[in-house]
């Protein structure tokens, strides 16, 4: 079989409507769009959620929950993905962006304490689980807070 062999399979392409083609399309005069009124005229129609000024479906339901605009963002890493970087390696959140671990410092970095840790690493992040702080201190790292 070659490229140029494929075609889609029988009856999944349908030709597409032409509208305004003459009487025997189906489709003429008119366009499938009846006489007058708003919905025949360019630009006519209602807006997206209008509903006949019956109350809309967005003003019937309650408003739940806020967001807070002030909440920060971290980006969260375990204390495993850290064993990557060599003994004394000073880890910071330049480090594991430029490393690929991270994709983007949002307002800082966590770490977390899933996995195990073997190197003496110092860690600088914007905050710890204790888990992760006694991991990494244990192999004799240190875990600063910025």
């Amino acid at each position: 079989m070659k490229l140029c062999e494929l075609s889609p399979a029988e009856g999944s392409k349908k030709d597409p409507k032409r509208k305004g083609r003459g009487h025997a399309s189906g489709n003429g005069k008119t366009a499938g769009k009846g006489h007058k009124g708003q919905n025949a005229r360019s630009g006519g129609g209602v807006r997206p959620g209008f509903e006949g000024g019956q109350m809309p479906l967005y003003r019937r339901l309650p408003k739940r929950g806020f967001t807070n605009i002030f909440a920060k963002k971290y980006v969260s890493i375990n204390v495993e993905v850290l064993e990557r970087f060599d003994a004394n390696t000073e880890v910071t959140a330049e480090l594991l962006l430029e490393t690929g671990v991270i994709s983007k410092v949002c307002d800082g970095v966590v770490i977390l304490g899933r996995g195990e840790l073997t190197k003496a690493l110092t860690v600088k992040a914007a905050r710890f689980t204790k888990s992760a702080q006694e991991k990494i201190e244990k192999v004799g790292g240190k875990a600063e807070v910025i």
